[in-house]
């Protein structure tokens, strides 16, 4: 019997964390903006032996606005210019579900991350979740990953949501800014990237 080496991983928010959030979604590719310094920042945490996973709520799909193969392409173009700047993504989940369908992917719930566990052998306990949006904390939080509130996107209207009452919680201005704070938190990690 074999025995699996758990490893950690840095999970991202897509929209609002590594390309501008927009109010009315990312509908093409032409609306696909990168936040400045995001690309950089994925290009220097690719070279440390983190697994690297997006995990993004695509409700558009779900309300009918955009088609699901259009957000591949939007998905696939986005993982392109990541490694085309020096980065990697290891995977991508995405919820393509409606609000109000009750799934398990969608964050606040923590499914894309149990998924993303269970394929790729993550130790949860010791990753890490970027993202702009509270609910973002919440799917991070209800598996024991810790969060990291960046105010791009729609993080800067939604810190103040959250109570002192409530765990404490990082804040950063950026990506840039997390990955500094994870690589700062994390000294012994090597700059092999995983095979």
């Amino acid at each position: 019997m074999t025995s699996v080496t758990l490893r950690p991983a840095v999970f991202l928010d897509r929209d609002g964390v590594i390309i501008e959030n927009r109010a009315d979604y990312v509908k093409s590719l032409a609306e696909v903006q990168f936040i400045p310094g995001a690309l950089t920042a994925l290009a220097r945490l690719a070279r440390h032996n983190l697994l690297i996973v997006i995990v993004t709520n695509q409700s558009a799909i779900g309300r009918g606005i955009v088609a699901r193969e259009t957000v591949d392409a939007i998905n696939a173009y986005v993982v392109g210019q990541i490694v085309s700047a020096g980065g990697r993504v290891d995977a991508l989940y995405l919820c393509p579900h409606h609000p109000q369908d009750g799934c398990a992917c969608r964050k606040p719930a923590p499914g894309m991350l149990l998924e993303a566990a269970r394929d790729l052998d993550i130790d949860l306990a010791a990753s890490v979740m970027i993202g702009d949006a509270l609910t973002d904390v919440q799917a991070a939080e209800a598996v024991r990953v810790e969060p990291i509130l960046v105010l791009t996107g729609l993080g800067s209207a939604q810190v103040h949501w959250w109570t002192p009452a409530q765990n404490p919680l990082l804040t950063v201005p950026d990506l840039a800014a997390a990955v500094e704070q994870i690589l700062n938190e994390n000294r012994s990690l090597t700059k092999t990237p995983p095979e």
